[in-house]
């Protein structure tokens, strides 16, 4: 297995051209999974990890989250990206903290994100939240300056889906520290190229959480770097999951499971 400095490596070389889908397992399968099918990197998901644990996003304990990161960065060849939400701390020093755990737990990157945690007041001001990013920035250089830094802006997933305020938040995140952006939310060509153009050269990664009619290939030719999925593999996950236990409930029929996976494929990366 390479070791962590080895898989951060290859992973900022992944953000230096092209595009690049990472994919984003809950669980020990499903890093072994997506390295066995050819996938170059992954990434955590916050809420996959969550709903895996019966609660809701956000519910994670700091520890938890460090624990099953460590889990995954463990399981496979590929570098790890973990979904570090706020960072788990609401005052700079605290981030830098949090963050210093996440590097140890051997990640390839990691994000921070300008969500507050409370519905009534959104996103943290934008000094504050510089602030936090540079913290985070810090606390990396310490460790070794290896691991990348992703800086997240949710005004469009938290009910504050202005273009220009997210951009004044990203060029400000880059100039933090952070080496790759991101605006969960924003899914039209205008919007991508918006953002692509603002903070370039820095890279650009960008959610595809739902059904699309844009590939890889368009998004590559927009300029975006990085493709990450969320939660979506997860709720794919869970939507195989309900459909066949409701038609059950409410039918005793068992036509879904002809979708099911035969067993010797799942069985196969892990032999």
């Amino acid at each position: 297995m390479p070791s962590s400095s080895e898989k951060r490596r290859t992973f900022k070389k992944l953000h230096l051209s092209g595009c690049f889908v990472m994919p984003n397992p809950w669980d020990v399968g499903g890093v072994k999974h997506l390295e066995h099918l050819g996938f170059k990197a992954v990434a955590s998901t916050s809420a996959g990890y969550a709903w895996s644990r019966g609660l809701a996003d956000g519910q994670v304990s700091r520890d938890m989250m460090l624990g099953h990161i460590a889990e995954l960065v463990a399981a496979g060849d590929a570098p790890l990206n973990a979904d570090f939400e706020a960072g788990y701390a609401d005052t700079p020093d605290g981030v830098g903290v949090s963050v210093r755990f996440c590097v140890e737990a051997g990640v390839a990157g990691l994000s921070i994100e300008d969500y507050s945690g409370d519905r009534a007041t959104g996103l943290y001001d934008i000094d504050t939240a510089v602030a936090r990013l540079r913290a985070a920035r810090a606390a990396i250089d310490e460790a070794g300056g290896e691991t990348l830094l992703t800086g997240r802006s949710e005004g469009f997933i938290r009910g504050k889906p202005d273009m220009e305020e997210t951009i004044r938040r990203l060029r400000a995140y880059a100039a933090a520290g952070a080496d790759c952006l991101y605006a969960p939310g924003i899914s039209t060509r205008e919007q991508m190229s918006a953002i692509v153009n603002a903070v370039a050269p820095k890279p650009v990664n960008v959610l595809m959480g739902g059904p699309s009619a844009l590939t890889v290939a368009d998004l590559e030719a927009i300029g975006v770097r990085r493709i990450s999925l969320g939660g979506a593999l997860a709720r794919a996950a869970w939507g195989g999951f309900l459909r066949t236990a409701k038609e059950l409930l409410q039918t005793g029929a068992f036509t879904t499971l002809a979708d099911a996976a035969p067993g010797a494929e799942i069985t196969a990366p892990f032999l």
